[in-house]
């Protein structure tokens, strides 16, 4: 499969394969229901999806698990390298050793991406070094917009639109910062232990909650009624974004809208599934059921198959007939 999709993008140098290898298998281990979603694009186009994801997981990897006894300037000093071959990568110099920063550099000359989204993407990363939490919901979304709402900006491209990319945009930025908002409810409990408190101090001040009832309620594994107000605000918060995001569905390339419907669609059933377990997601990670998922990727595929017949339809010249052409001899 992998040599298949490396094939149809035109990918022969192999160092690059290589590369593009590495990041898939990034894309598999670390998102499964990225990778899931990933697999219903037309095959050339997902070698620069896991290019994308593994970019972004590797700085992810560097913020987070660089050693259990990492220090702060250690990450830092980590992240900075990462930084500066991705920017020697993006203006043409000297070609990266990081496999993943090489297949990211080639991704973004194809697709002709925005290099001003990955230099937002990694100021959020360095955010994250140090601070621990955000005092409003627009002090998240500016936090946001380089940590998810690039993400969807630099897969436009890839993805392809059938309207102007510029009305697209906002859509693919919206559902960038959904996933985020999503994961950062289902993940609450996971991040309060590195420190870090996503959701914005003004949505858990309105219902009573702080850092330390957080900390009482995961270290205790009790309820309080206050913290489960909050993560159902939190959710209907999340749904806005959706909202926001599902028109640009339509605006995407037929042959990659059963892709990201379907991821779009796998994320929102994450938030399905935390209310319906009560939002005990300081106690335990919500997970999606396997048969649900089976269910949205076997839809999804359904799709697929009807989008890639209908563009071989529009692809076929319509016959003419005989009658309507001026035929004339040679000479």
């Amino acid at each position: 499969m992998t040599a298949r999709e490396l094939d149809a993008a035109g990918i022969t140098d192999p160092e690059l394969r290589a590369a593009y290898t590495r990041c898939r298998v990034l894309n598999a281990r670390h998102g499964r229901t990225y990778f899931l979603a990933t697999r219903l694009l037309p095959a050339d186009r997902r070698p620069a999806v896991h290019a994308l994801y593994g970019f972004a997981r590797r700085a992810d990897d560097i913020v987070d698990d660089t050693g259990a006894d990492a220090t702060p300037a250690e990450r830092a000093a980590a992240l900075t390298r990462l930084d500066r071959l991705l920017r020697r990568a993006l203006t043409g110099g000297r070609p990266s050793t990081d496999p993943v920063v090489l297949a990211l550099a080639d991704t973004a000359a194809r697709y002709t991406i925005e290099p001003a989204h990955f230099t937002d993407f990694m100021a959020s990363m360095r955010a994250d070094l140090t601070v621990t939490d955000y005092a409003t919901y627009a002090d998240l979304r500016t936090y946001m917009h380089g940590s998810a709402a690039v993400i969807g900006l630099q897969m436009l491209p890839v993805l392809g639109t059938v309207t102007a990319r510029v009305r697209a945009a906002p859509h693919a930025a919206a559902l960038g910062v959904a996933f985020q908002l999503t994961n950062f409810l289902r993940d609450v409990g996971e991040d309060l232990d590195r420190g870090r408190i996503y959701l914005p101090a003004d949505l858990l001040a309105a219902h009573g909650v702080h850092r330390d009832l957080l900390l009482w309620s995961r270290a205790t594994g009790r309820h309080d009624r206050r913290v489960t107000a909050a993560l159902r605000a939190a959710e209907d918060l999340t749904r806005g974004v959706y909202r926001e995001a599902e028109p640009g569905l339509a605006m995407l390339d037929p042959v990659a809208r059963p892709c990201i419907r379907t991821a779009f669609l796998l994320y929102r059933n994450i938030l399905d599934t935390i209310a319906d377990g009560g939002y005990a997601v300081l106690h335990r990670r919500a997970v999606v059921p396997r048969r649900r998922r089976a269910a949205v990727a076997a839809d999804g595929l359904v799709r697929v198959l009807a989008a890639r017949l209908g563009a071989r339809r529009t692809a076929r010249p319509a016959p003419v007939p005989c009658d309507a052409v001026d035929v004339k001899e040679p000479g």
